[in-house]
């Protein structure tokens, strides 16, 4: 391999993380809450009700405040190896810069260092995205399991016989008396406005499972007296 293909190598992995980095997971943003079509409902229909879960999580206090906190740990894992991504891309145009007055030797050694903390990288923005990935999904499953009760309570409230997602009907059309998120939001208002949680890590997971200690010795059976 030559010195100009190895740099190119080195320098094209560098530059890559541009789009790596900014490629990284993005937390979703709340789902904004759609204004009402302007429609003439029929009669609610007895037994038959409504629900959104996008809109609960959405529209409630908690739900806002997990989409925030989602943003920031994002806004941090990007910050954390854009920095190094920066310093990577410097070393390597510096690199190219010394083409002709550096041996092929260096040259060589130094394209090959490159190299390795490209890749490094790569693998760090990768772990990010499934950190991040995992980050978002225990976030919202802890909010399913919050509001997956109170779903039940208003259903059983309301005397509801069927419940229906929302985000399955056409043109999202329903008659709002048939509706129970709304209870459902004001309730999980009332239960819980935030918790605190950080970004997953999986460092440890990549490490492997620890290996067992090895059982200690039995202690020797004692002498049968005569």
């Amino acid at each position: 391999m030559t010195s100009k293909t190895i740099l190119a190598a080195g320098y094209a992995a560098a530059l890559v993380l541009s789009g790596a980095t900014s490629a990284l997971a993005q937390a979703p943003a709340a789902p904004a809450p759609l204004p009402p079509p302007q429609v003439t409902h029929g009669a609610a229909i007895p037994g038959v009700c409504v629900f959104s879960g996008d809109r609960a999580i959405g529209q409630s206090t908690v739900g806002r405040f997990v989409f925030t906190r989602l943003q920031q740990l994002t806004q941090q894992a990007s910050a954390e190896v854009s920095a190094e991504e920066t310093t990577l891309n410097t070393d390597a145009k510096a690199l190219d810069g010394q083409r002709g007055t550096l041996d092929q030797s260096a040259f060589e050694s130094r394209a090959a260092a490159i190299q390795v903390r490209a890749n490094a990288l790569q693998r760090k923005v990768q772990q990010r995205n499934a950190e991040m990935q995992r980050t978002q999904e225990k976030a919202l499953g802890r909010l399913s399991d919050e509001i997956a009760p109170l779903v039940r309570a208003s259903y059983q409230a309301k005397g509801c016989s069927i419940l229906v997602n929302r985000e399955a009907l056409t043109l999202d059309l329903a008659n709002p008396a048939m509706d129970i998120t709304p209870q459902v939001v004001t309730a999980l208002n009332a239960k819980i406005t935030q918790f605190t949680f950080d970004r997953e890590r999986l460092d440890q997971a990549a490490a492997g499972p620890v290996a067992p200690r090895p059982a200690a010795p039995a202690a020797p059976a004692a002498a049968p007296r005569r």
